[in-house]
């Protein structure tokens, strides 16, 4: 397989060219340059000594809460996946897993043991290595309330840091230069199993009943502001079901963006950036991105909002 001369000889996979748009949730996006997946945390820590600084690298996980921008993503996209990286174990009162396993799987294993506290994370589409990095949280439980401590893979080696360490704000924490986390520990609080099934259960349900989560959408769009709610700014701004191209302002839960079916990523993050123009003119508050954007536009030159004047459109999707 041909190798850029800057990467060093891994043994897991590397694919130049790779398109990304099959891999996120909004199914859209240009490629990356170079698709690295380590074989172990070995392989990715010598990525990630012997790998240029002049080469960018960006890391993705289930691409749930991601816009990959029309233009692909330069240098290496490096995504951890497999068993090296997915395994989840009980550990005592805690559960520890894998940078790559899904949040709803971690849920679900410390269910199975009889453990609380973990039953927020089967509300958060994504993986456990995103979830330390962003501090995921939902139903009123952040990864900072339950995290002991989290590995991250640097260039100078494997650090194993406390929660706080991390320094963890509203879906924030400060990683090393170039960490990439590895493998956590997630405390957990003995308790009936069935109970906490139960719990899981209402939250699915209360998800599923106010969220579209059968659509291409990449979760939450904005951070919820100080003492606001994003979703309640963005329909008192008239943005409730909003369309821009193929892209759409949810009509069931207005801080969620659509995919309606020949979206762009310029149609979502553009249509993103209206509403926040629409959101400031209204309010005078200014909405945060909680999605994540990586990547290049096509033509070059950054999204620009369209002027707020008018009311919005409406999209056929319900």
């Amino acid at each position: 397989m041909e190798q850029h001369a800057a990467l060093p000889p891994l043994r897991g996979r590397i694919q130049p060219a790779a398109p990304l748009a099959p891999v996120t949730w909004f199914r859209v996006g240009g490629p990356a340059e170079w698709l690295v997946r380590p074989a172990d945390v070995d392989d990715l820590l010598l990525l990630l000594r012997d790998l240029p600084e002049s080469v960018p690298l960006t890391v993705i996980g289930a691409a749930s809460n991601l816009i990959v921008r029309d233009g692909g993503v330069a240098g290496v996209v490096l995504r951890l996946a497999g068993k090296a990286f997915g395994a989840i174990e009980r550990d005592g009162d805690g559960i520890v897993a894998g940078a790559a396993a899904l949040d709803a799987t971690v849920a679900e294993h410390a269910a199975a043991a009889g453990l609380g506290g973990l039953e927020f994370l089967c509300g958060i589409p994504g993986t456990i290595g995103g979830a330390v990095a962003m501090n995921a949280g939902a139903y009123g439980t952040e990864v900072k309330d339950v995290l002991d401590w989290a590995e991250v893979a640097t260039p100078q080696g494997l650090l194993r840091l406390t929660a706080d360490e991390f320094h963890f704000a509203y879906r924030k924490a400060a990683l090393p230069t170039r960490g990439v986390v590895v493998r956590a520990r997630f405390r957990g609080v003995p308790g009936d199993a069935e109970a906490i099934a139960a719990r899981m259960a209402a939250i699915r349900k209360a998800r599923e009943g106010t969220q579209p989560v059968r659509a291409r959408t990449g979760g939450s769009t904005f951070k919820n502001p100080a003492g606001h709610k994003a979703w309640q700014l963005v329909d008192q701004a008239g943005c409730r079901g909003m369309v821009r191209g193929g892209a759409q302002v949810s009509e069931l839960h207005t801080n969620f963006l659509l995919n309606t079916g020949g979206a762009t990523a310029a149609d979502i993050e553009g249509l993103g950036e209206e509403v926040r123009a629409r959101v400031k003119a209204a309010s005078g508050v200014d909405l945060d991105w909680e999605i994540r954007r990586i990547g290049r536009s096509l033509s070059g030159s950054p999204i620009q909002p369209s002027a707020p004047d008018g009311a919005p459109a409406i999209g056929e999707q319900a």
